[in-house]
């Protein structure tokens, strides 16, 4: 599929909720597919019906695996299938000692999971620090004045959850790189909306999970490990599925896997792997250039749209989206107006988030702006807000 114009009813129609709601909150939960139903239904038959078809289950399981990698450009084994970003970025933690050396440097724009797994840390070592951004912005020359030679790992969100900012990868890894130590891309608020490539990003880690805009459940993630670091980490946290013959059920033998296995614990989440197989394959069928062009575009409409309005918008006007947060005198007031009149959106903070998706229209945006102007008093004016700074 090439014109994403020309097919956006057929993709919107297989998505139930567009049946009596504007849905722009795929930032919390990506909209459910009838493609993802019916692997549920799949799932649910083979249950009532087989049993316990444990060999067929974990095949899908290592398919799961093979088509995560490749949708990131890494191998199979360099991924590890989590129940939750938490889980993966914990196990990894507890594979450094802190001894050589001891800091973790993070923006105060990192999800809260991802400061909880490392502050978690502090009691082996960890030395955890957090840049303070300016305003709604993150320079990378302020990773570059932070990374020192007792850096161990930059933990980088790849857009803030409560902003829509987009970090400076490139720029935060070559610095990180040239100083020796390693960098995280946390990418759950970007993954699925666009190609990735770990090779090109030239990161250590990398983590999302399939709830978002994978159109996936939650209950699963993944974690990448770069091929040449998996034999030099050990995490202190095992499980069954983490060693290197799972099926030798023996309970007395220690072996991690060789693979990014290691990172993982215990017996998968079935459904959750047919479920996230069936999304992935649905946006790979779209094509996901296709769908990052989409997806820019709103979010330029909406962005352009705000700004006409003369209100406060707290994401960068470039950006390309998904996600557009909006500052406003009420976030939580207006996530209700907005669903009085259909829309299903979220808020954080002072900011209403909007994030857009393969199946939103461009009507969707020129409505969600009748709608905004309506309930006007409930947002932040840029002019006022300007005033107020001076």
């Amino acid at each position: 599929m090439t014109n994403v114009q020309a097919g956006l009813q057929a993709i919107r129609s297989r998505f139930p909720v567009f049946r009596n709601s504007i849905y722009l909150n795929s930032c919390s939960q990506g909209a459910l597919s009838d493609a993802v139903e019916e692997a549920m239904q799949k799932l649910l038959e083979m249950w009532r019906y087989q049993g316990s078809p444990w060999d067929e289950w974990v095949q899908e399981y290592e398919v799961a695996r093979g088509e995560f990698a490749d949708f990131i450009g890494a191998e199979a084994d360099e991924i590890a299938l989590v129940p939750s970003v938490s889980a993966g970025v914990s196990s990894l933690a507890t594979a450094f000692d802190f001894s050589a050396r001891k800091t973790v440097l993070m923006s105060e724009f990192e999800f809260p999971t991802m400061g909880h797994v490392w502050l978690a840390q502090q009691r082996r070592g960890a030395n955890v620090k957090f840049l303070r951004a300016q305003g709604e912005q993150l320079p990378p020359s302020l990773y570059d004045q932070a990374i020192d030679n007792d850096t161990l790992i930059v933990p980088v969100t790849g857009i803030c959850f409560k902003n829509g900012f987009r970090s400076h990868l490139s720029e935060i890894t070559a610095a990180a790189h040239a100083r020796g130590a390693y960098v995280l891309l946390d990418d759950y608020q970007d993954c699925g909306t666009r190609p990735r490539n770990v090779r090109e990003l030239d990161v250590d880690f990398y983590t999302s999970g399939t709830l978002k805009y994978l159109l996936g459940p939650s209950g699963l993630a993944f974690l990448y490990v770069r091929k040449s670091l998996i034999s030099k980490l050990q995490p202190s946290v095992a499980g069954w599925f983490s060693q290197q013959s799972p099926f030798d059920f023996a309970t007395e033998r220690f072996e991690p896997a060789a693979s990014a296995r290691r990172f993982q614990s215990g017996t998968p989440p079935i459904p959750n792997v047919y479920m996230a197989l069936a999304g992935l394959r649905l946006l790979r069928e779209i094509g996901f250039q296709n769908v990052a062009a989409h997806v820019a575009q709103l979010t330029s409409a909406l962005l352009e749209g705000v700004q006409e309005l003369g209100m406060r918008a707290k994401t960068p006007a470039n950006s390309v989206g998904p996600l557009v947060v909006l500052q406003s005198h009420d976030a939580e007031a207006m996530v209700k107006a907005l669903a009085r009149e259909g829309f299903i959106c979220s808020s954080r903070h002072d900011g209403l988030r909007i994030s857009f998706h393969i199946y939103n229209s461009m009507e969707d945006v020129e409505l969600l702006l009748k709608a905004l102007a309506r309930n006007a008093e409930l947002m932040v004016q840029s002019r006022s807000v300007t005033t107020a700074s001076r």
